[in-house]
């Protein structure tokens, strides 16, 4: 068991913990969550002892390992399989020992031991799990020092895996996951034996993976049981409860402060406005729990151009004279909503790069509108912006006529205030960068927007305000995510990138994970290269089949079945939602009327006014369960004639 007894802990005179307190049971499998700067990443060190606390203590079991991935695998000349065996530091001092052991009992107890840790299965072990994060069996005997970082990276987060430590740290472990890297590892830690700790904004990690959720807000930890989804509606309602009884208080203040201010000196009501006086002296504040609002992404609409908006015509693409994507015929129209999907190094980047014209084609014929104007987020744009310049800087350059209040203006709607807005952009957080990268590429009030994992360095909250962002943006969307939440809800066409070739895939993205955890959980991952694109151009291109066109406007009827079949599954997904908030909302007010004296006729307002809402809500649900009926219905309808 993990217990954290009144942490207080700051950091350059900034408090981040202020007598926080939390119980973590041995077992359990906690998702850390707050906004980007509560302390996430120091509540780890501080767990990991690397830093001192101002006051309170934390309590680790004497015998617990705890391990996390801090960075990268060294570039070595060690294979991958046998940097990750090494991570069993009681396996490879064992086999070592064996070696040299020449006492018959300490033999016998040695192998007794290697039987009882597994040792013999070790070696499959570790290449099951290098297999989920993406390397095939050739790939696993390649020495470390041919992987680019972030594959490096994925090979430390194999080696923490197979250690099995007594308390696994994770911080944010998809951020250099693939989609598919991402969705074997929900499953792994959803079967974890021991302990876990995992800081991440993926949603869907959260709801498959841990059974709690430790949320940091206001320099406090507040524990919560069950997944995400669960968490986020027991803690809405506990803030509008908070507020609620904050209204009430303050109305019971003014309602005595009135008495007072009149009776005070008044001989006959004087008592009675002294014990009124004592009695506002003696009410404890109820302070109105509130979370500061997440400011919103903004998308410009732009006007409209006729169909199509962009056609590739048999088009190869790659580096260096080398192919990585071959006979692309692919279209794209203004209403278009398309998730690229596809292990690392199969080419979703340059796909991407190739429709917003960063990279040429090596052959074939790519046409589009003459207006047509494409706005890019790349992943790795965040190193692109200049060092020493501000966010003001980065725009004025991009709109150098522009009078400099406008240009404050368009900042401050993308979250940027006038405590920041001429701050260098080293000193700006992930986040933010991410923000000032979004408002640079839809400063041109793009036709087609590419977004190359955008969520990256974006908690929850902005995640979903990126959502309602994208929803309501009226142009072309073309995304690449790991992030299947964002893919859900903002896609309607699947295209799948592999082997050279780019094609639809007709299921939903449950039906797709279904079948990335059938190919990688049975080891049959696909071949893995160093890095994303550009060394996929270096390998051998010959093995690439030719090109497949996804099903466009030329067959029509089947992306009109799937848009609406995804829109009638939205519909499901909206009214079960609502179902389950109107239901907690309904408990909560039934078990306050349930409380002892409840019914006392003194409370004879409280009875009326909950009465009401009770009734109010019974009515609501009754309707939104009719619709979710109704939406079960359409959507059986449809699959079925699909």
């Amino acid at each position: 068991m993990l217990k954290i007894q009144n942490l207080s802990f700051s950091i350059e005179g900034k408090p981040l913990f202020e007598n926080a307190s939390a119980v973590i049971p041995t077992g359990h499998k906690v998702g850390i969550v707050g906004r980007n700067g509560t302390g996430k990443t120091s509540l780890f060190r501080i767990i990991r002892g690397e830093w001192a606390l101002d006051s309170g203590q934390i309590e680790i079991p004497q015998q617990f390992r705890i391990g996390g991935v801090d960075q990268e695998a060294p570039a070595s000349d060690i294979s991958l399989v046998d940097t990750v065996l090494a991570a069993d530091h009681e396996r490879a001092q064992l086999f070592a020992e064996a070696e040299t052991a020449t006492d018959p009992n300490r033999i016998a107890d040695i192998y007794t031991r290697l039987s009882d840790i597994d040792a013999y299965s070790a070696e499959a072990r570790a290449a099951s799990i290098l297999s989920g994060l993406g390397f095939n069996t050739e790939a696993q005997a390649r020495p470390c020092h041919e992987f680019s970082g972030g594959w490096r990276m994925r090979v430390a987060l194999a080696a923490v895996l197979f250690s099995q430590p007594d308390l696994l740290l994770l911080d944010e472990p998809t951020n250099y996951l693939d989609l598919e890297g991402a969705v074997w590892l929900e499953a792994f830690l959803a079967k974890y034996r021991h302990t876990v700790l995992v800081i991440s904004h993926d949603r869907q990690l959260l709801n498959r993976s841990v059974t709690g959720i430790l949320h940091l807000t206001d320099r406090k930890l507040g524990y919560y049981t069950g997944s995400y989804d669960q968490f986020d509606t027991e803690r809405r309602m506990k803030l509008e409860q908070q507020q609620s009884m904050a209204r009430k208080q303050d109305a019971q203040r003014q309602h005595i402060q009135s008495f007072v201010d009149r009776f005070r000196y008044k001989a006959s009501k004087a008592r009675q406005a002294q014990s009124r006086l004592k009695q506002l002296e003696k009410m404890q504040p109820i302070m109105a729990l509130s979370e500061q609002a997440v400011s919103p992404f903004r998308f410009p609409t732009p006007e409209e151009l006729p169909p199509p908006l962009l056609v590739l015509e048999d088009v190869a693409v790659g580096y260096d004279q080398k192919p990585v994507l071959r006979k692309l015929d692919l279209r794209l129209d203004a209403d278009d909503r398309i998730a690229l999907l596809g292990a690392n190094g199969e080419g979703k980047s340059t796909l991407s790069k190739l429709f917003a014209g960063r990279l040429q084609p090596l052959s074939g014929s790519v046409k589009k509108s003459g207006k047509l104007r494409i706005g890019f987020f790349a992943q790795h744009q965040l190193d692109e912006l200049v060092a020493g310049e501000s966010p003001y800087q980065h725009m004025q350059r991009l709109r150098p006529k522009e009078l400099p209040t406008k240009l404050r203006a368009r900042l401050g709607g993308a979250g940027f205030n006038a405590d920041i807005v001429d701050n260098p952009v080293e000193r700006l957080s992930g986040g933010q960068k991410a923000r000032l990268l979004m408002a640079m590429a839809a400063i041109d009030a793009p036709h087609i927007l590419i977004l190359d994992e955008p969520t990256n360095h974006l908690d929850i909250e902005s995640r979903e305000a990126l959502v309602h962002a994208l929803n309501a943006y009226e142009g072309t969307v073309i995304l690449v995510s790991h992030d299947s939440h964002l893919v859900e809800m903002i896609a309607d066409q699947l295209w799948i990138v592999q082997d050279g070739k780019v094609a639809s895939f007709d299921g939903d993205m449950a039906d797709y994970q279904r079948q990335l955890l059938a190919r990688r959980g049975a080891g049959g991952a696909r071949s893995q290269r160093d890095g994303d694109d550009q060394a996929a151009a270096s390998n051998d291109q010959a093995q690439r089949g030719s090109g497949e066109k996804p099903d466009g406007k030329s067959q029509s009827p089947g992306r009109v079945r799937r848009q609406n079949t995804s829109q009638l599954r939205a519909n499901v997904k909206q009214s079960e939602k609502l179902m389950t908030t109107l239901a907690a909302e309904k408990d909560g007010i039934a078990a306050e009327m349930a409380k002892p004296g409840f019914y006392d006729s003194d409370n004879a307002d409280a009875i009326a006014r909950l009465s009401s809402q009770l009734a109010k809500l019974e009515k609501s649900l009754a309707e939104a369960e009719q619709a979710w009926l109704a939406a079960e219905e359409s959507l059986a309808e449809a699959e079925a004639n699909g």
